[in-house]
């Protein structure tokens, strides 16, 4: 039999605000690696990814989001210590004051110009979608 060592799908959402723009949702882990991320997580198995963003943005700010873009996928090997993902990121918008449940020890609303310390590749997506808000454009492939 054969031993398949595959990445292990995971989504991340950018949740932007109605009545904040120019600012994103992050949540603060309760688990190793800790630190700001976006909201997001693992894809159970059976479940579409777009219904995994949904359900993670749920379980860790509490918003009920409505996914608006499928924005990008990010799968470098190193983007995780703990094991080699693949990341779906969507867009998605949402009313309210997120609060920290679940994975998340809190959840906070961040201006882009003014981030924390992220953990994971979260720095540079959110990079690319700082990029994407100005040009319109998404960023190329990578390897």
């Amino acid at each position: 039999m054969t031993t398949y060592q595959n990445p292990t799908p995971t989504v991340d959402v950018i949740i932007e605000l109605a009545d904040r723009p120019g600012t994103v949702v992050l949540i603060e882990r309760k688990h190793t690696p800790v630190g700001w991320a976006l909201p997001g997580g693992f894809v159970d198995r059976g479940e579409w990814v777009a219904d995994a963003g949904v359900r993670e943005a749920k379980e860790e700010t509490g918003l009920d989001v409505e996914l608006t873009e499928l924005f990008h996928v990010y799968s470098d090997p190193a983007r995780d210590a703990r094991q080699h993902t693949m990341s779906t990121v969507f867009l998605a918008r949402a009313a309210g004051a997120p609060v920290g449940s679940d994975d998340a020890a809190a959840a906070g609303v961040f201006a882009l110009d003014a981030l924390p310390p992220l953990v994971f590749d979260h720095a540079t997506i959110l990079a690319d979608y700082v990029a994407y808000r100005a040009t319109g454009r998404r960023p190329p492939p990578r390897r």
